[in-house]
């Protein structure tokens, strides 16, 4: 929901981040930021919250510098685009992991299963919506990313600032991962009209 404006934002505030790291090849940047991200899950695991959240920021700060180094070198490619995102949904499925393993209960364990279900059918939803809006040439040419990306409520944007509150309330988890499972699920819906109204 919040992609959009953020974007631009983004780039903006990661430009001079990045020219001191325009001679770091940007797949370089990505592995750091997924060992990051892992590291983060591993210390939410043991109960290490300031080390955790320390790591997650961390890994966001890496997830955006690669993009925008690459760009900056003019060598940006589908293929770091592509790994951009499999390193994406492999942190966020090891942060919230990682945070119940931490805090083990069954209501915990459930919401969790209940968010990551929703995560398996959203990146269904949105990925091949996507596939079929650049196979009709529907996507943006001003993009910032590699493939164009429904909005919805929960963007990239929404899923940093529950991951923030996750890290940061972990006695809530409960009512945090519900909370946006429900709102994924929203999000499908969504698309799903969208998808009904704009390609029947």
């Amino acid at each position: 929901m919040l992609d959009e404006r953020m974007r631009q934002l983004k780039e903006s505030a990661f430009d001079p981040l990045a020219r001191p790291l325009l001679s770091v090849p940007p797949l370089a940047l990505s592995i750091a930021g997924l060992a990051l991200g892992v590291g983060a899950a591993v210390a939410l695991w043991q109960g290490a919250y300031p080390a955790g959240f320390a790591l997650w920021f961390l890994n966001r700060v890496f997830d955006g510098l690669d993009g925008t180094v690459a760009r900056s070198r003019g060598v940006q490619s589908d293929f770091g685009g592509y790994l951009d995102i499999v390193i994406d949904f492999v942190v966020y499925a090891a942060i919230p992991v990682g945070l119940a393993l931490g805090r083990p209960s069954e209501t915990v364990t459930l919401s969790l299963i209940f968010l990551l279900c929703t995560y398996y059918v959203n990146a269904a939803s949105w990925m091949y919506l996507a596939a079929i809006l650049e196979k009709r040439n529907l996507s943006r040419s001003d993009k910032l990313t590699t493939i164009t990306m429904p909005t919805g409520i929960i963007g990239g944007t929404e899923t940093i600032l529950f991951y923030t509150l996750f890290i940061l309330f972990p006695a809530h988890l409960m009512w945090l991962f519900s909370l946006m499972g429900t709102l994924i699920l929203i999000t499908i819906l969504q698309r799903l009209v969208w998808a009904y109204h704009h390609l029947s």
